[in-house]
């Protein structure tokens, strides 16, 4: 590494950075690809930015997804998520129609769609967020896959025509409980939408929501996916049973994450 790149790590380092060696290269490739001043965004980094904001991009599920300041970066434990979704999509026949709800940068569907097409599976992507920040974000993820992406209070944002004729319907809601959001770190606290993390007092306010509408908008047999905490999952599959969706869980050790599958029966 340069001087220069030496001097970058010292500053991340000192600012608390726990990978400083690794995002300096990237902070370092960044400003070369952009022409951007690499002081300047190194003194973005070291006030506390997120490097994904810093970037403009976060890495996910092997993609770069675009990522605005004010949007929620997508956290790396969710691709258990999108790989989940990927298995129940190879099970069914036919040409899938997949919602992406809550959907910040667009990053699920966008990383499901890919893997699809890669294996020669075409699907029918459609996505929806109430943050028209957020909105633009994913608009600039999905555009170039032909996914129109909507902006509305959960299924309120989506065509009417697309009731009852979802396959697959991720949608990853905020599900940290309000007390718990000053534990945050402050990247995500203080950096991206508060509607992005705080799902209420038990974290599970959104999902509720969702979980009480999605039979009326799922295809027969098409599935709701959802993350959340391991301690919550047990609820998670109450509120889906009392909505008349069959609930499973799946967990990644791997991933440290926590998955329910609600299923339209």
């Amino acid at each position: 590494m340069t001087s220069a790149g030496t001097d970058v790590v010292a500053q991340l380092r000192a600012a608390g950075c726990v990978f400083a060696e690794e995002e300096a290269r990237l902070l370092i490739a960044a400003a070369a690809e952009t022409g951007a001043a690499l002081e300047a965004l190194v003194a973005q980094r070291v006030h506390g930015t997120p490097l994904e904001h810093v970037l403009g991009w976060a890495e996910f599920h092997g993609l770069r997804v675009a990522v605005s300041p004010g949007v929620f970066v997508p956290r790396r434990r969710t691709a258990f998520l999108v790989d989940r979704a990927v298995e129940l999509v190879r099970a069914r026949t036919g040409h899938p129609m997949i919602v992406d709800l809550c959907c910040g940068s667009g990053a699920l569907g966008l990383a499901a769609a890919t893997i699809l097409a890669a294996e020669g599976r075409m699907v029918t992507l459609a996505a929806a967020d109430i943050d028209p920040v957020a909105v633009e974000c994913a608009r600039c993820n999905l555009t170039p896959l032909g996914a129109p992406v909507y902006q509305g209070d959960l299924f309120e944002a989506l065509p009417e025509e697309l009731r009852g004729c979802i396959d697959i319907l991720l949608c990853n809601t905020p599900y940290v409980p309000s007390a718990m959001i000053m534990q945050m770190p402050p990247e995500a606290r203080d950096h991206e939408p508060r509607t992005a993390l705080d799902g209420g007092s038990d974290g599970l306010d959104i999902f509720r929501r969702v979980a009480a509408d999605a039979a009326a908008w799922l295809a027969p047999g098409g599935h709701l996916l959802v993350e959340s905490s391991e301690d919550q999952a047990p609820i998670v599959m109450s509120v889906l049973s009392e909505h008349g969706l069959a609930g499973r869980v799946a967990e990644s050790g791997e991933h440290y994450a926590t998955v329910v599958v609600g299923t339209r029966l």
